[in-house]
């Protein structure tokens, strides 16, 4: 039954991407921004309510009404797509660091380039690590929200990755308060495996935590106390005391 369900997910993601690409993409560029995103978003819309529907997935969607009401700097853990594609109607107009390969797909990377990402050239971490502090400033300056998964690539649940402070940093040199994000989203949409699971998917916002007077490495630790914390609460597979450490051949992805 599960298989049955994820061909039919699939049909319609796949159909949804050919549609909202041909129909969307060709007129997003010619809307203000704000309206771009509107547009554009209705695919993420979709995918989320067919994941719900096809799957057989419940969601517990928890703390929306704490996200602030200015710029701020989200902070998720990373275990599959689904996050990415639903953290971008948590607090829209936001802007995601990804990887730069996401931006060569035909028809959604083409609507993703429109949504301002922050790009990153994974083969240089180094540049990349300028380029999201220097864009990530930038972005939260132009009024957008900033979307950063600080353990860099997906872990699947029941694994730890130490976090990133990069976040962080943004944050504290903007003064915006940062807004932590726990789910378990993993569970249910397998980060390396097609079939989808039903059951429940919790999400959970926390309170924005304040940067002002702050230094970076003491909002992470925050930051990673709460979330850690929270995916203890709502994970089915129980969570490791500590993180693993990332091997040498592993590059950080979005």
């Amino acid at each position: 039954m599960n298989v049955l369900r994820s061909l039919l997910f699939y049909a319609g993601y796949f159909l949804a991407m050919l549609v909202c690409g041909v129909l969307f993409v060709p007129v997003a560029p010619l809307l203000p921004l704000s309206r771009r995103y509107r547009l554009l978003n209705l695919y993420n819309h979709f995918i989320i309510a067919w994941f719900q529907v096809t799957c057989g997935v419940r969601y517990d969607i928890r703390g929306r009404e704490r996200l602030p009401e200015g710029p701020c700097v989200i902070l998720a853990n990373h275990q599959c797509e689904w996050e990415t594609v639903y953290l971008q109607l948590l607090k829209p107009p936001v802007c995601t660091v990804l990887k730069q390969e996401l931006l060569r797909i035909p028809l959604f990377g083409w609507g993703l380039r429109l949504l301002h990402p922050i790009a990153l050239d994974r083969s240089k971490p180094a540049r990349a690590m300028r380029q999201v502090l220097s864009q990530g400033k930038s972005r939260l300056e132009e009024g957008l929200s900033v979307l950063i998964f600080p353990e860099g690539t997906r872990v699947p649940p029941g694994r730890r990755r130490r976090y990133n402070k990069s976040g962080a940093v943004i944050a504290c040199r903007a003064g915006r308060p940062v807004v932590p994000v726990a789910h378990n989203a993993g569970e249910r949409w397998p980060g390396r495996y097609w079939v989808k699971n039903p059951g429940r998917l919790s999400l959970v916002v926390g309170e924005p935590i304040e940067t002002l007077g702050r230094t970076p490495e003491e909002v992470l630790v925050e930051v990673e106390a709460w979330i850690e914390a929270r995916l203890a609460e709502i994970s089915e597979i129980p969570r490791p005391t500590a993180p693993e450490t990332a091997t040498a051949t592993e590059k950080p992805t979005a």
